[in-house]
């Protein structure tokens, strides 16, 4: 009984160590979309995504996520500029740029965007905002 109970634990741990190393592996993509919005959104749109009264829109429950589904990619790439409506407030403040993120970190932290706060919108697939970024020329194809 005892080599059958060490085979199976023995078994276990392999097992469990495999487990834990898949783990490891996707933990960093996984929560890639709401590690770049701390590091890169929420100085600005707040923890919450709820803004900052009529300086800085909300991305929690913002209209403007739905309706301008299309531009979402390039915005996030090539910043904001100028008067732009959410939720029927007009906010007119510069958003940079996130030149350096790469096709996959733009559809992680957009999807990250569109599942908290109340907004339950649609996900982005990689495929998706590659094509939605070739009208503003930001194609990487990763």
């Amino acid at each position: 009984m005892p080599s059958f109970v060490a085979r199976c634990c023995g078994s276990l741990a392999v097992v469990g160590a495999a487990v834990g190393l898949l783990s490891g592996c996707f933990t960093d993509r996984q929560n890639e979309g709401q590690r770049l919005y701390a590091q890169r959104c929420a100085s600005c749109h707040g923890d919450q995504g709820q803004g900052l009264r009529r300086l800085i829109p909300p991305l929690a429950g913002a209209d403007y996520l739905k309706t301008h589904r299309t531009q979402l990619p390039c915005l996030i790439q090539h910043g904001q500029q100028g008067p732009m409506v959410v939720n029927g407030i007009e906010y007119n403040q510069v958003m940079p740029a996130q030149h350096d993120l790469t096709d996959a970190q733009i559809t992680n932290l957009l999807n990250y965007v569109q599942t908290h706060w109340g907004n339950r919108l649609e996900p982005y697939t990689i495929s998706e905002v590659t094509t939605l970024l070739v009208p503003c020329h930001g194609i990487d194809g990763k």
